[in-house]
């Protein structure tokens, strides 16, 4: 069975439904983190991919984190070993830190909730995001940026919050900056666990939105955990 190994950093950071359609497609999620009861490894030997999701931390955060440089390190190697590998808000920003590139806080703030992004001319042939449409739905919440990308990587989404959403590093490689595996469920759990009334944003109307529009992002990102399975 082919097997993928998912870096978990938090239990309330799960990889959701792009989990449920992988596992549908017979690919076996090795799931590794402090809330798993697994360690992360030092290799990537002996799997076929490499998703990395996200969680509250910064991708440099090593000692509120310990097994962040492990994870930085499978990043690195599955990309000199073009292993097919996702990473998904702080897993797109660990994959940039741990292959030169920088991530910075937000200057205007962070990005939460229902939003959109705009895919590039660039992500018209991309494995992943290529035919998806123009403009995408996506859930965000973050804080942080990749501002610099890693060298070499191609920029595929953008939006005018964050500008670096989506890229590709080499040819199976790709950080995602929003989150593509979360659902209504996932928002209403996030807004229980961080107040967002800071922000100017009501929880229940995040909530609310997110919640309308999950057959859309459904239908978008499960097609992204279809493309990715044919990679492995």
């Amino acid at each position: 069975m082919t097997r993928v190994l998912v870096v978990e950093h938090e239990g309330d950071a799960p990889i959701g439904h792009i989990g449920e359609r992988l596992r549908d497609l017979g690919v076996e999620l090795i799931e590794v983190g402090p809330d798993t009861g697994r360690e992360v490894p030092a290799s990537t030997d002996g799997y076929d991919g490499l998703i990395v999701l996200g969680g509250a931390m910064g991708p440099t955060d090593d000692g509120e984190a310990p097994w962040l440089p492990a994870t930085r390190g499978l990043l690195a190697e599955a990309v000199d070993r073009q292993l097919p590998t996702l990473g998904i808000c702080l897993g797109a920003q660990l994959l940039s830190t741990a292959t030169g590139g920088r991530v910075r806080t937000i200057p205007e703030g962070p990005e939460v909730g229902l939003h959109s992004v705009n895919l590039l001319p660039e992500a018209d042939d991309d494995p992943l995001l290529g035919s998806l449409g123009d403009e995408l739905p996506v859930v965000q919440w973050h804080w942080l940026e990749s501002d610099l990308l890693p060298p070499g990587a191609e920029l595929l989404a953008s939006s005018p919050a964050c500008t670096n959403q989506a890229y590709r590093l080499g040819e199976r490689a790709w950080g995602l900056q929003f989150h593509p595996e979360a659902l209504g469920e996932a928002a209403e759990k996030w807004t229980e666990l961080e107040d967002v009334t800071p922000l100017g944003l009501d929880p229940a109307q995040v909530v609310e939105e997110v919640r309308a529009a999950e057959p859309q992002l459904r239908r978008t990102w499960q097609t992204i955990a279809e493309r990715f399975a044919g990679l492995l």
